[in-house]
């Protein structure tokens, strides 16, 4: 798995969750995560959450830190256990370095979400090509912007740049370790 920090402003349109973007556009091959930072307004055409699109609900912030995950051999249900290990990995950061650490315990995570009662921090998918399986993870970084009552790393006064960085090492680290625990057993006969 190999991580990347894109010091550059994009704005994540859902056009990035398609297979092959961080190799297409990074030089990264194979098993990925990058992240940056920019606002996030997806286009209809690009979204693939059946309920969001049902709804007609935008999906947009004028300030987030976005993270697409690629995961070769990797089913649906894979790929969303690993979404949600993100979102649980993602608020044990939060909680333990954050500078507002009253606010970051009352966040909690409801599926792949991390939300303060009724304020949500972030957003995500996960979804399957014919080579690989995506996800998008992103957490606010400001309330600007946002369709639905949110919370943001201002509010928890952790910058978006460690957060990024933190998060980034962290799933590294838990990937190659569940990985590495798949080849140290042997099969049952």
């Amino acid at each position: 798995m190999r991580t990347k920090w894109l010091d550059k402003n994009i704005c994540y349109d859902g056009s990035q969750l398609r297979s092959l973007y961080a190799y297409m556009n990074e030089g990264i091959l194979g098993d990925s995560i990058i992240a940056w930072r920019g606002p996030c307004d997806v286009a209809w055409e690009h979204m693939v959450d059946g309920e969001d699109l049902r709804a007609r609900s935008p999906i947009a912030g004028s300030d987030m830190v976005h993270f697409v995950v690629e995961k070769f051999d990797c089913s649906l249900l894979a790929a969303v256990a690993l979404q949600r290990l993100m979102s649980s990995i993602a608020l044990d950061l939060i909680r333990q370095k954050a500078g507002s650490r009253s606010l970051a315990q009352e966040l909690f995570r409801s599926g792949d979400d991390l939300f303060a009662g009724e304020r949500k921090l972030s957003i995500s998918v996960a979804t399957v090509s014919p080579v690989s399986a995506m996800i998008h993870f992103a957490v606010n970084v400001s309330n600007t912007g946002t369709p639905v009552p949110t919370l943001s790393l201002e509010d928890l006064q952790y910058p978006a740049t460690v957060f990024a960085q933190d998060l980034l090492l962290a799933m590294q680290k838990e990937v190659v370790s569940t990985v590495e625990a798949t080849r140290k057993v042997s099969w049952i006969k």
